[in-house]
């Protein structure tokens, strides 16, 4: 099996062979089945409803005039994945005079890594996890979200941000220990009260 058949869907080739023929009942049907998760990706990203709404938006147009170019070395999914991520950061770039490709290099031993202990932690919910997430600065913000919740490796994360690996990892892991003091501070709380 080659690669590029590895994330091949008959069903969604012969939209994607559809949309790029310009054929306007395929592209509903694409938006139709991807509309709901790429618009909680630039949701989680921008945190404002408007803009992720007009991000969303503007992608699928994106994508829709550059369908020709889709080659399947990964799913359509994860093609406008790409895309809508890239917009959003864009966004947020546009809005933050490139806050988060200002930042400087940082050269931090490796032995900082090995200091990540396991924590005790609580039974927590989902939402309780959301609200500390969106609680974070923007770069951490993105990090986490690029990271656990898109899945993206460090790699990808240094690539899509334009930011040395190493950069990705320590701020990676600044922003993971700030998300725990946040739940862990809600947590806190919630027992108080």
């Amino acid at each position: 099996m080659k690669k590029s058949e590895k994330y091949l869907n008959k069903k969604h080739k012969e939209l994607v062979d559809a949309c790029s023929k310009n054929d306007r009942n395929a592209q509903i049907r694409i938006y139709d089945l991807y509309y709901k998760a790429m618009y909680n990706t630039c949701i989680r990203i921008v945190k404002d409803s408007f803009i992720a709404e007009d991000i969303m938006q503007e992608s699928f147009l994106d994508a829709f005039s550059k369908i020709s170019t889709f080659e399947w070395r990964s799913s359509f999914g994860a093609w406008l994945k790409r895309i809508v991520i890239n917009k959003s950061l864009d966004n947020i770039k546009s809005n933050n005079s490139n806050e988060i490709l200002e930042e400087k290099i940082i050269d931090v031993p490796d032995d900082e890594f090995d200091n990540d202990h396991d924590q005790d932690y609580y039974k927590i919910k989902l939402d309780e996890i959301k609200t500390a997430i969106d609680k974070l600065n923007e770069n951490a913000r993105v990090l986490i979200v690029l990271h656990l919740i898109e899945g993206y490796d460090h790699h990808e994360i240094s690539q899509i941000l334009e930011i040395p690996y190493n950069n990705v990892r320590v701020r990676y892991l600044r922003a993971k220990r700030k998300l725990i003091e946040k739940i862990m501070d809600t947590n806190k709380q919630h027992i108080l009260n």
